[in-house]
Order: structure tokens, then sequence, then C-alpha cells
């Protein structure tokens, strides 16, 4: 039967979604956060209590708070066991406070025929119900191997930062990097903000899926290369981080170092800036990465 393709525009009910300040610090450790100085550099981000360091929280936790609704059983007959992260993008409207409540909505946002496989994107929008305000979007693209092939569009047209994100990097050395070293026991830190499939924990399974042993979660790679744009190109400021959106190429293992390599391109586009993550085997595990900083 495959995708259903009539899912195209379907949106959920409201999904009310809740995290408090130990969240946003559990978020924070499981990408790393403090790991290079716990008592200085980050306790913004890793710590609730410090003297005159009110708590702030790291831009991709919208990531973990911005997903909500169901809409998963409008895509028709698939085999989830073919389903993998392909791409992930945030917006943030305002920056994400330590404590709060969001209303989310998920709509299938397009469903594109890759040829392997068939790309499913969904655009979950949060919205705070204090103050009725948009909070952060997420747009989230599955990747469902061998359900391609059904003669549908291969990409979104007439989406200028879709083109912008593929295009490829400039051919110069980047003008910013930072290396971050992940834990042996990432993995099992950061399933600790929601994502438990055992892929990531547990060795058998993650033989069975065809790996040595449990991968890193694809999300915590890419909370790892938020942080450093977060530092790079916003001076540690998640006021002036506005969007982000990159595409997973490669699994990352626990104790891989995380290479994070932007170029300026704001000759090209005002505010953006081209990225990618590589390990320390010059393998990218990231890439067709684009940030714009805030304008809000």
């Amino acid at each position: 039967m495959g995708l259903n393709l009539n899912a195209v525009g379907t949106t959920s009910e409201p999904s009310e979604r809740t995290w408090s300040h130990k969240d946003a610090l559990l978020y924070a450790l499981g990408v790393g956060a403090g790991s290079l100085d716990p008592t200085g550099f980050e306790l913004e981000f890793t710590t609730e209590n410090s003297a005159g360091t009110p708590q702030r929280v790291l831009p991709t936790f919208a990531t973990i708070v911005g997903q909500g609704g169901r809409v998963m059983a409008n895509l028709g007959d698939i085999d989830f066991t073919q389903l993998v992260h392909g791409e992930q993008s945030i917006t943030l409207h305002r920056e994400i406070p330590a404590e709060g409540v969001v209303n989310v909505t998920t709509t299938v946002a397009g469903i594109y025929d890759k040829g392997s496989g068939g790309l499913v994107v969904m655009e979950s929008e949060s919205v705070d119900t204090a103050t009725g305000q948009a909070a952060f979007t997420t747009r989230t693209g599955l990747f469902i191997r061998g359900a391609g092939g059904f003669g549908g569009p291969r990409g979104p047209e007439g989406d200028t930062e879709s083109t912008l994100a593929a295009e490829p990097v400039p051919s110069r050395e980047p003008d910013e990097q930072v290396s971050y070293t992940t834990r042996p026991d990432q993995a099992l830190l950061y399933r600790l903000s929601g994502d438990r499939n055992p892929l990531h924990s547990d060795p058998a399974f993650a033989k069975m899926a065809g790996f040595d042993r449990p991968i890193l979660h694809g999300l915590c790679t890419y909370g790892f290369t938020g942080r450093g744009l977060l530092h790079l190109i916003c001076g540690s400021d998640p006021a002036r981080f506005g969007a982000m959106r990159a595409r997973f190429s490669r699994p990352t293992m626990p104790g891989d170092m995380l290479t994070i390599h932007v170029w300026d391109i704001s000759d090209q586009s005002p505010g953006a800036y081209r990225f990618r993550t590589e390990t320390q085997k010059g393998e990218v595990v990231i890439d067709g990465g684009l940030f714009r900083a805030a304008t809000h």
C-alpha cells in the first residue's frame, strides 16, 4: 500500500508539553554542556542556583519539547523498521524559558519521492499556553527506506531555504570551528531526555540493526552542533539564536570527537551561515547545515 500521499496537510489536535528547570538541565548535560569547564563555562545552562547566573536554556532543547501531536497513523502502510531520522530544523520565535508549557500542533507538511525512499516532513508549531504567543517551530524529516518511486516531487518547490542548504559549503577554509569530544556513556545520558530507543543503549539490539555497538542519537549530535553554533555565532546568547536546519548523513558513536565547521555567507544571504559536523575520522555526520541569526 505504501505511503498515503493524501496525508499531506493533515493536522493533529494540540498536544500539551510541559518542562521544568530539571528537564532543561538534564538535556544540557546530555549534549555535553559543562564538560569542558564544569564550574565556569556554560554554567548558566547546567545549574539553576549559581550566584549571579540565572538559568538559561540551550536552543536545541526545542527538539525535545517541540514534538507532539499524532499524525503518524495517517501516513499509510509503512515499515517502521525502515524509518530513519533524515532531517531536522528548529526556529525559535523567542528564547526558551527554564520552565514552561506549550501546546504543540503537528502538520504533515510534505511527502517527497527520493527514489530509494520516501521523505515525510512534519512541521510542529508550539504556542505558549500562558501568553498565546508562538514559542518555536520544528520540522522533522523522516526517511522511509524502500518507500520511494511513487512519482512524487523530490522536494518542496520554491523553498529558497532548502535550495540554499542543498548547495555545497564554501570551498574556502571554515571561518570558525570548534571541537567537542562526546563521552563513552553519552547516549545513556541523552536518552534520559526521552528517546529510549534501545538502538542507543542495548548492544544486542544494535547488532540486530547492523552496528557493532549502540550508536549515538542523531538529535544528540544535533544538540552538540547547536551548542557549537550558539558559542561561535551567537556569543553564547540564546536570544541571538534564530533558526538551524541540517541533514543527518551518517551515525555517530559515543566517544567520537565532533568538529563543527562554520562559514559566514552573509554576503550571499544576510544573517546566514553554513555549517557541517565531522568526526575525528573526517566523516561528515551532519551535512546541509544552514543557520540564521535571530531577527526578533
